[in-house]
């Protein structure tokens, strides 16, 4: 019994804790690889940006051609932006990622022209801040898709907002890479081994023990 008991302890404390997997009320997540585009409606023609590579949508209903999904939150400045993705353009995981959405604002500075040359110079370029959501290519032109003042719209640029990539996108934790596939083997290996090395250990000092006590005299 005592054998068992302690051979469960072993096995508990080397097992690795599990990731918390996606609840109903989490919804279920997807990533968005690369080049994924984010629908204003179930429909080809209702573009509206391609999400930021590796970052998710939070998948709310799960269909044949196009998912209902949610593209980041309710937190001031950023806002919940509801809409569709082509369901074969996703990568769905079962986990709730840790940082899940691109939190990006940019600045844009606008210069007024001056046609009587009176204008102040410090009143002439104004400076805006929008929350950044993704992209969009136009008959050649580039368009970020931005939140100002509670409205949506698009304004040009000339090259996209660079971002930082979320590397750990398959990883149910932030700041931690995911292992690859050979460190994972070899760290199970490992593992593994020390598993079978202790159990043997135990088991031999406790079948030294019964040899002693059955060696030793009682008394009656």
């Amino acid at each position: 019994m005592k054998l068992v008991l302690l051979l469960l302890l072993i096995a508990a404390f080397l097992t690795p804790a599990a990731p918390r997997p996606a609840s109903a009320a989490d919804g279920r997540y997807a990533v968005c690889e690369q080049g994924v585009w984010f629908y204003a409606a179930a429909n080809e023609e209702e573009r509206l940006f391609r999400i930021p590579d590796t970052y998710y949508v939070r998948v709310l209903e799960e269909g044949e051609h196009f998912s209902t999904v949610e593209y980041l939150v309710d937190d001031p400045p950023y806002k919940k932006l509801l809409g569709y993705c082509r369901t074969e353009e996703l990568l769905f995981v079962g986990f709730v990622p840790a940082r899940p959405f691109l939190r990006k604002q940019i600045e844009v500075c606008y210069t007024l022209p001056d046609s009587g040359g009176l204008g102040t110079e410090q009143f002439l370029t104004l400076t805006q801040t929008f929350v950044y959501y993704g992209d969009r290519v136009e008959n050649g032109q580039l368009y970020l898709y931005v939140l100002h003042g509670g409205n949506f719209g698009y304004i040009p640029a000339d090259a996209s907002p660079e971002y930082e990539h979320n590397t750990d996108y398959l990883a149910p934790t932030g700041g931690e890479t995911a292992p690859t596939e050979k460190t994972a083997d070899a760290t199970q290996i490992v593992i593994i081994c020390l598993a079978c090395a202790a159990a043997v250990a135990v088991v031999i000092l406790l079948l030294r023990g019964k040899r002693r006590d059955a060696g030793e005299p009682q008394d009656f």
